[in-house]
């Protein structure tokens, strides 16, 4: 199975883990990989809280350098309660 599908997966997976929580925003979620495996991983808690790429790279920290992020949306530029 292609590894791009399994961390895409998952970040759906944790995606659903905001299920009415968000509303009126998406449920997103996030995961970082470096070198094959999963260091961190995030999803979007609340309406009004951190993105899922926020979270998840405050959870990576440092380890987040030269890290890949799958996310289940794709990063907007739009500034409204929380920035982009």
């Amino acid at each position: 199975m292609n590894n791009d599908f399994v961390y895409m997966n998952r970040a759906w997976e944790l995606a659903l883990q905001g299920w009415g929580k968000t509303s009126p925003n998406p449920m997103v979620g996030a995961v970082i990989v470096k070198s094959g495996k999963i260091i961190a991983e995030g999803y979007h808690h609340y309406c009004g809280g951190n993105h899922a790429e926020v979270d998840a790279i405050k959870k990576a920290g440092a380890r987040a350098r030269g890290a890949m992020m799958y996310v289940t949306l794709e990063p907007g530029g739009h500034t409204g309660r929380t920035p982009p």
